[in-house]
């Protein structure tokens, strides 16, 4: 008996430790009721998440929140590098329980005493040779390199999913700079980009946007046209390697 108590308690722990969190989801439900009228898309990767939220008439953008997470069993965690709608949470950890059920995961707990309770679906796990979390470490200026060190100010750009989101941000005043967010494509140094929401813009959103990129030495080269239309080309690296590593 205390043998088969142990394989059952083993097979749970695997269980709930093998579930993956990486890809993009979509909020379906908070405290109680429907999510209708907004739309939340969150992606996991990394060891980092990032979700925008906008109003889908209109397209009015509303908030971004994200930062580091950490799951251990039911337990989860969410340490804030930035939270547009309440700035005041921003370099703290969150704590609740999580639980997968199906293709869902129910997130419950207690911020600032008030109880939450968030359910998200799955959208999508897919991946590709851009899945990850980046920062912005360089960009070429009249063909010459700059490199950029990213400190409390900095660029982040997180793809998984087939979802990808940027947040350029300062994690010591708490002011962020901008966002914006949608679905994309990468194959054959080809990258496509489709925005859904945009804080600086909100009649950005359905533009679609082509790049061409290159992973070298592990860093993500990107060069195009940006969304007023002038020419860039960008480096960059991944978030653990650029800048977790040197804090």
């Amino acid at each position: 008996m205390k043998n088969t108590m142990l394989a059952l308690l083993f097979l749970l722990t695997f269980s709930i430790n093998g579930q993956s969190l990486e890809g993009a989801w979509k909020l379906t439900h908070k405290d109680g009721k429907e999510v209708k009228d907004r739309e939340f898309i969150k992606i996991y990767q990394d060891g980092y998440f990032a979700y925008g939220a906008k109003e889908i008439k209109g397209n009015k953008f509303l908030h971004t929140v994200g930062g580091l997470y950490e799951m251990r069993g039911e337990d989860y965690m969410e340490t804030l590098d930035f939270h547009t709608a309440d700035t005041d949470q921003v370099g703290l950890t969150n704590r609740f329980k999580i639980d997968f059920t199906d293709n869902r995961i129910v997130i419950s707990g207690r911020i600032k005493g008030g109880d939450v309770i968030e359910i998200w679906e799955k959208i999508s796990d897919r991946d590709d040779d851009l899945n990850g979390n980046w920062v912005i470490t360089g960009r070429k200026v009249d063909g010459e390199t700059r490199e950029m060190t990213p400190g409390a100010r900095r660029t982040v750009k997180i793809l998984g999913g087939g979802r990808f989101q940027w947040i350029a941000f300062n994690s010591e005043t708490k002011e962020l700079s901008g966002t914006g967010g949608g679905t994309y494509e990468a194959k054959d140094g080809k990258y496509t980009e489709k925005i859904t929401f945009f804080s600086r813009d909100d009649s950005r959103v359905g533009a679609s946007l082509e790049f061409d990129y290159e992973v070298k030495d592990g860093k993500w080269h990107h060069s195009g046209l940006s969304s007023t239309g002038n020419p860039i080309y960008e480096i960059w690296s991944p978030y653990q390697e650029a800048y977790l590593s040197k804090q």
